[in-house]
């Protein structure tokens, strides 16, 4: 039993074979699809994802970093309403990426606090994106730090400490198919992080592991993940991915 903890398959990037890439996963062993929303205008597409395979997908209603522009007050407003008659089983995705654009920091900063707050009012755990932003992250975390602050650091491509102080801050982190690359690092020290720390993600279509490189990368290539952790960790991959498991259920009170 495996739960992708981070996909976006509500994307038009899987309209003309949605279905088989569902299927596809569901032979690998994929049990639960969590998708993150990303801005006002993915809305009806995720919900419509959510309404097509009942009982699978887990949605999360929030506000992307990237899509964080002037509008971002009029966008919050959306997407709070949204939350609050929807149901939705966290708040995501959400954080600062300074990576393509600084332009808009204040307002990405704004942004994220607010959607922290929600989800402490809430008790909904939180699915942060970070690029090029860990600093400005760790900060406001620590402002807004609480016993109902709570999620996963997606895609987690930071340093032993950074991933230690995520994890005293109450976060899991994401693994995702950074962790397959030669040049991706995490691989060198995730030994010396605890397994029940981590959760298993794809962030399909983006970020294919090896040997999917440069390719749509979809929730069955999580497999990939699941095999280089479990040689990272010297463990049987079925009990591996039991960890990993009950890590997801937990996070996501199912």
């Amino acid at each position: 039993m495996i739960v992708d903890t981070h996909t976006h398959i509500f994307v038009s990037e899987f309209d003309q074979d949605r279905n088989e890439v569902v299927q596809r996963a569901k032979e690998a062993g994929i049990e639960k699809f969590v998708l993150p929303n990303i801005d006002t205008k993915s809305i009806s597409a995720l919900k419509q994802c959510v309404k097509d395979y009942p009982g699978d997908m887990l949605p999360l209603m929030g506000l992307h970093p990237t899509s964080v522009k002037e509008d971002y007050q009029e966008q919050l407003a959306i997407i709070k309403q949204e939350l609050d008659r929807g149901t939705y089983y966290g708040i995501g995705e959400i954080g600062i990426d300074l990576y393509w654009d600084q332009t808009f920091l204040r307002e990405q900063q704004e942004a994220f606090q607010m959607q922290l707050q929600w989800a402490k009012a809430k008790k909904l755990p939180v699915s942060i994106h970070i690029r090029e932003a860990f600093d400005e992250v760790f900060e406001i975390i620590e402002q807004e730090k609480s016993p109902d602050l709570f999620g996963i650091f997606h895609c987690f491509t930071g340093t032993l400490e950074q991933a230690q102080r995520a994890i005293d801050l109450n976060f899991h982190l994401g693994i995702g198919g950074v962790v397959t690359f030669k040049n991706g690092k995490i691989d060198k020290f995730l030994n010396q992080i605890p397994l029940q720390n981590l959760v298993a993600e794809t962030d399909a279509p983006w970020l294919s592991p090896t040997p999917y490189r440069g390719k749509r990368n979809e929730p069955a290539h999580i497999i990939k993940v699941i095999e280089k952790l479990s040689k990272i960790y010297q463990m049987k991959q079925e009990e591996l991915e039991c960890i990993l498991y009950h890590n997801s259920i937990d996070i996501f009170n199912l």
